[in-house]
């Protein structure tokens, strides 16, 4: 029964796309069944994994709107095992035309509950923003992964983003876990850096993932060739770090379990 984990925070900027489709992509090269879910209508993971979000035949927008099902709407990536839900601007609309539905925000839990047992993990890319679409992630997902930066005002972010956490707990998803929280665009150079992260530990102890991701000019360069990093340049210290990261999440999984 696949895992699965919204990828979010409220404040954009984060890395919290380039952690979505770059976490999917460790773990399928590692071996896993892996569905990615691009649940922004910025479409940037859809466009990250190299398809043209202008021509989708199926997304997830048609699911919401109970137009196609779920085998039309899954589609195959670079990476043999790794498959997404991709996205455009036209999901906006389903904010919208979703407002007075009954059940609104369980359609994308119903959805995946039938794939589930395909799949190891199930992750979902988020808007930066609470909306409709945010709030049908997080009552689907089992867990919640927080990328943030290390500066002053993620801190911020992250209190917000644990607001509306409590919030869906409550209401929504008592089972929904916070999964981890990842530091990127990390400079080990910068003292602010190692304060924030200090500080989160102390908070949060365990939960902060020990693989950090660096700055790193080829994680900004990879989405604009429609590639993963790992299939961009594998050697970079971008790529390393991801794949270190899925090693260390298989790994808490298996020390779990």
């Amino acid at each position: 029964m696949g895992k699965i984990t919204a990828v979010a925070n409220q404040k954009g900027g984060v890395g919290k796309t380039t952690s979505a489709v770059n976490i999917a992509a460790s773990l399928a090269a590692a071996g896993k069944n892996v569905l990615l879910v691009d649940a922004d209508p910025q479409g940037n993971t859809t466009s990250g994994l190299g398809l043209d979000k202008d021509n989708l035949t199926g997304s997830l927008y048609d699911l919401y709107m109970n137009s196609k099902t779920m085998d039309e709407v899954i589609v195959g990536t670079g990476l043999e095992h790794l498959k997404i839900i991709s996205s455009n601007i036209e999901l906006i609309g389903a904010e919208l035309e979703l407002a007075s539905k009954e059940g609104r925000e369980t359609i994308l839990k119903k959805a995946l509950d039938q794939v589930r047992h395909e799949y190891d993990y199930i992750f979902i890319d988020c808007p930066p923003s609470l909306s409709l679409l945010t709030l049908n992630a997080l009552v689907a997902a089992d867990s919640l992964l927080i990328p943030m930066q290390c500066e002053y005002y993620a801190l911020e972010g992250i209190s917000m983003l644990l607001r509306t956490y409590e919030l869906i707990k409550n209401s929504f998803n008592p089972s929904l876990e916070i999964e981890g929280i990842l530091l990127t665009m990390y400079d080990g150079r910068n003292s602010l850096a190692i304060q924030v992260t200090e500080e989160l530990k102390k908070h949060f102890g365990d939960k902060v993932y020990k693989t950090v991701i660096p700055r790193n000019v080829t994680l900004a360069e990879a989405p604009s060739h429609g590639k993963p990093v790992i299939l961009y340049d594998i050697r970079s210290k971008g790529a390393q770090s991801y794949l270190e990261l899925a090693k260390e999440i298989i790994e808490n999984e298996t020390s779990i379990g």
